[in-house]
């Protein structure tokens, strides 16, 4: 892990898809495992850590690994990349190429916490085409059918209308917020 702001980042993608998606069991989403992708089928040779990916059509059922011989050839759908000064260049270049030619992962972005640098990709005839911001600054992901963009500094998911996707932490504290304006303190419900 690059810094404590990676580290925030990636648990909010995380947690607020799976907030979001609570219903489906068709996806499989997370931050930092590695991706063995070797056609010998060997984990000691081919293989990435992407900061975040998310892979479609799968089991929802935690893993020690992405091994993409054991998921029927499946590689990930959506890469973000947290950038960081040791890892920009890489994440930009050799990972973006891996991620174009080899995973053929429709859906790449990447995210700078620091500068706010935000750019994001779509797979178009075997190419990275750079994807086009909306008037708020947001990308499509065709993907996950959801906006991605800052706010407050951070990268967030938007619904198709425009709403950020909370965090677990918003709900609460939103629940919370109402359950004080009836007169209740939620602490007397523990």
């Amino acid at each position: 892990m690059e810094t404590e702001l990676h580290l925030r980042q990636l648990m909010l993608l995380i947690q607020s898809l799976e907030l979001l998606w609570k219903d489906r069991q068709d996806f499989y989403a997370f931050g930092n495992l590695t991706i063995y992708y070797s056609p010998n089928q060997r984990k000691s040779e081919y293989f990435r850590g992407p900061d975040f990916f998310v892979v479609l059509g799968v089991a929802r059922k935690p893993r020690k690994s992405w091994v993409v011989c054991e998921e029927e050839g499946k590689y990930p759908h959506v890469i973000i990349e947290i950038l960081s000064d040791s890892t920009a260049e890489t994440d930009r270049g050799l990972k973006k190429e891996i991620y174009q030619e080899t995973f053929r992962t429709p859906n790449y972005f990447w995210f700078d916490p620091n500068s706010l640098e935000f750019k994001g990709f779509q797979l178009m005839v075997g190419k990275y085409e750079e994807i086009a911001a909306n008037e708020q600054g947001w990308l499509w992901s065709q993907q996950l059918e959801l906006f991605l963009g800052i706010h407050d500094s951070q990268l967030r998911f938007f619904t198709p209308e425009g709403k950020l996707v909370p965090t677990p932490e918003e709900v609460a504290e939103k629940m919370a917020r109402k359950l004080q304006d009836l007169g209740i303190d939620w602490r007397d419900l523990t």
